[in-house]
């Protein structure tokens, strides 16, 4: 471990995400489910700052997104990702963290696994810890299934959990306006609902798989930067389970198909969706459509970096 020289703070930037392609297998007997899923990391950023301390804390400022709600204690996951990478170091010392929001709070986001990735990167250089990429990421895995490409960013095929990672090619820039939920919505109740959804229809939808896969397709749009072959392949078997749970979800889908969008999503879990747009003018006209229907609207584009260290 090295600290000569450390930055007193170190500031780390992480990324929101979208998931264009969310395929659920059949619930498990630990109450997981696999997944494969196609992440796209998006320019909706969270700020984590780690400056030296003796203790773990954190603390929220700036940003735009109420976090009155937010724990601040040991069960903050970006406390949480510091103490992971200290009890891995063996670091003796502390840091205090200072989080600026700007992912929505259980949004189907990432937000939290933006924070976490932040954390451990900020971290490890702030201490001099210097584990390494891949020793990072294996840590991000242990926090949640979302924490691991948080940290790597870009667009990536995630399986298992969602944490195991292969790199996607995604050519050009696809163009994105996102519908901010009002509140939030709990991931487990949202899967909770999908097995019940699955249970009512048993007759008439096919058995879910045990190990799902990202269809070809959903590649293909990608590597082709194609946002008409994308806006044809999204997918999200979370979607009828977030609607079921918060109906008004609905209207909102068609408010944006009907002013423009190529295609809408719910984002993971939701309640966030994420319309697709032809170019930088469609998304536009569909931020100010959406805009003007009473929306909180987010223009952004994807794919982006992961967690970097900003040079202030």
């Amino acid at each position: 471990m090295n600290d000569r020289g450390a930055p007193k703070t170190v500031h780390v930037r992480a990324p929101g995400k979208i998931n264009v392609f969310l395929k659920v297998g059949a619930v498990m007997p630990d109450g997981y489910h696999d997944v494969a899923t196609a992440y796209q990391a998006v320019s909706l950023y969270e700020d984590v700052f780690a400056s030296p301390a003796s203790d773990f804390s954190v603390v929220f400022e700036g940003g735009h997104i109420d976090t009155s709600g937010l724990e601040t204690d040991g069960s903050n996951l970006a406390i949480r990702a510091a103490r992971l990478l200290a009890r891995r170091a063996g670091y003796r010392e502390g840091v205090s963290l200072r989080i600026s929001k700007n992912v929505p709070i259980a949004g189907g986001m990432g937000g939290g696994s933006a924070d976490a990735a932040a954390a451990l990167l900020a971290c490890d250089t702030l201490w001099g810890t210097d584990l390494g990429r891949d020793e990072l990421l294996a840590l991000a895995s242990e926090l949640g299934a979302d924490v691991p490409f948080a940290l790597a960013g870009g667009t990536a095929i995630g399986t298992g959990r969602g944490d195991q990672l292969s790199p996607a090619l995604a050519k050009g820039q696809f163009q994105w306006v996102l519908v901010l939920p009002e509140h939030g919505v709990s991931t487990p109740e949202v899967y909770r609902e999908l097995d019940r959804h699955r249970e009512r229809h048993a007759q008439d939808i096919f058995p879910a798989q045990g190990q799902p896969t990202v269809d070809a397709d959903v590649l293909q749009a990608l590597r082709a930067g194609d946002p008409h072959m994308l806006a044809e392949s999204l997918s999200n078997d979370l979607q009828a389970p977030a609607l079921h749970l918060s109906p008004g979800l609905a209207s909102v889908l068609e408010v944006g198909e009907q002013n423009g969008a190529l295609a809408g999503i719910v984002s993971g879990s939701g309640p966030t969706i994420a319309f697709l747009a032809a170019d930088l003018d469609g998304a536009l006209e569909l931020q100010i459509a959406l805009s003007a229907a009473r929306h909180h609207v987010v223009r952004v584009t994807g794919p982006v970096a992961g967690a970097r260290v900003v040079a202030d």
